[in-house]
């Protein structure tokens, strides 16, 4: 494994943990600032709307800068606004602070795919990739819980002041892990907008905008039950509060199992892994319905959701990355403001069910009935690109491979990226694209 993919690892890990970090320290913010605990809910959703601006509009903004230094700027924008989030003297400017470290949350993740894709050899490149993003499982296994913890005995301002120091780790980690990758020249004439233009229109692309869909509804099936988790363990299974910890942890060791998983299986057949994935993620929500009521149970059932649950993501990044073809990080990084737009629908269809008086276990069957929307979206979308391909096939053109996230040209390895360091920013300062 390239080192490279540790230093990813090692920010996803810092941005998973201040994403959802705040969930657990809502009851100490509100106390902290005065304000009520659904209003001190707002900073959940406002990090959450710092991602869907930010993916597509920074994803934009860097498509001719050199992915390492994107990197490390996009690292840069998330440490600043938990800073800004740790020193806030109120609830207007933790609010503020909150959208700035959402900010670059999608356009690291889109990035960092497709460096993650470029590291190593075809036929394991998504393996890569969930390698990254098992950073972001990690964190909620022992970042957000140790974050709760730790901000419940010092004050949530001590959780956002290590999230900060964990940024500057990360910063230095991929200044020096992170290879500087070589630039591949797209012909004369390819100035910003030219670039820019061709991100966007791979991002038009209709197996992209299905692939972007299918997050939208599949993983809002994991986000209707998950928002709703602690209040279902303690008012229905009967737990106790001090458990809910525990509870967030599995579904945190269930994440880890999924992305673990979820790398080969997409290397070997992407959609079948998709398909399944969702399939199966709607059945084992309709089974909390029942298991909700026995603890063992429940917990055991808790970590089968989120290992089917995060199954979903690395198939869709590495789907719509595929499909966006040589123009892949305006798309890898709007695939992110798909999840958390996600996260968004998922809660609010969860609290929906709730406030209609359907009963605490309701957003689990809400959440089963979104999964199937997404899986009919990803069915649906792979036989139109099936009877696409032969249709070419049948006016002669070539049906094609998985189409390569890899720039032809680069090397397969971190060490063979390194010594074509020079080139990307002696082609940087010439005015080329890097993917």
């Amino acid at each position: 494994m390239p080192l490279a993919l540790l230093a990813l690892a090692v920010a996803a890990f810092g941005i998973g943990t201040t994403e959802f970090v705040m969930m657990g320290l809502l009851p100490n913010v509100a106390d902290d600032l005065g304000v009520s605990v659904p209003a001190a809910g707002h900073l959940v959703s406002a990090y959450a709307i710092g991602v869907v601006i930010g993916a597509p509009l920074l994803a934009a903004v860097g498509v001719r800068v050199p992915r390492r230094r994107m990197l490390i700027a996009l690292m840069g924008l998330f440490t600043i606004g938990n800073l800004a989030s740790a020193l806030a003297p109120g609830y207007g400017t933790l609010l503020a602070g909150r959208v700035l470290a959402g900010l670059p949350h999608g356009a690291f993740f889109g990035v960092g795919a497709v460096v993650a894709a470029r590291l190593v050899r075809e036929g394991r490149q998504a393996r890569a990739v969930a390698t990254m993003f098992l950073g972001l499982t990690v964190a909620n296994i022992v970042g957000v819980p140790g974050g709760t913890a730790l901000g419940q005995q010092l004050g949530w301002r001590a959780t956002f002041l290590v999230v900060t120091v964990i940024g500057l780790v990360a910063m230095g980690a991929l200044a020096a892990l992170v290879p500087c990758l070589p630039l591949e020249r797209r012909g004369a004439g390819g100035g910003v907008v030219r670039e820019l233009r061709r991100e966007v229109r791979a991002l038009g692309d209709r197996q992209v905008l299905l692939g972007l869909l299918t997050a939208v509804f599949g993983f809002a099936g994991v986000f209707a039950l998950y928002s709703y988790l602690a209040s279902m363990v303690t008012e229905v299974t009967g737990m106790a509060e001090s458990s809910v910890t525990v509870v967030l942890a599995l579904f945190g060791v269930g994440m880890t199992l999924g992305a673990l998983a979820a790398g080969p299986l997409t290397d070997r057949a992407l959609r079948p892994t998709l398909y399944g994935a969702l399939g199966a993620l709607a059945l084992v929500l309709v089974a909390f319905r029942f298991t909700v009521h026995v603890p063992w149970a429940a917990m055991a059932t808790v970590v089968v959701i989120g290992a089917v649950g995060f199954m979903t993501t690395t198939p869709l990044q590495m789907l719509v990355m595929e499909k966006a073809r040589h123009a892949p990080t305006l798309a890898a990084a709007s695939n992110h403001s798909a999840f958390n737009l996600a996260n968004a629908g998922g809660a609010w269809a969860g609290g929906t069910a709730i406030a209609a008086g359907w009963g605490w276990t309701s957003p689990a069957l809400v959440g089963a009935g979104l999964a199937v929307v997404g899986l009919v979206i990803a069915v649906v979308a792979g036989v139109l690109d099936r009877v696409g391909r032969v249709g070419r096939v049948g006016r002669g053109a070539p049906a094609g491979r998985r189409s390569r996230v890899v720039a032809r040209g680069a090397g397969s390895r971190g060490a063979g990226a390194r010594e074509a360091g020079s080139r990307e920013e002696a082609g940087s300062r010439g005015g080329a694209g890097v993917r």
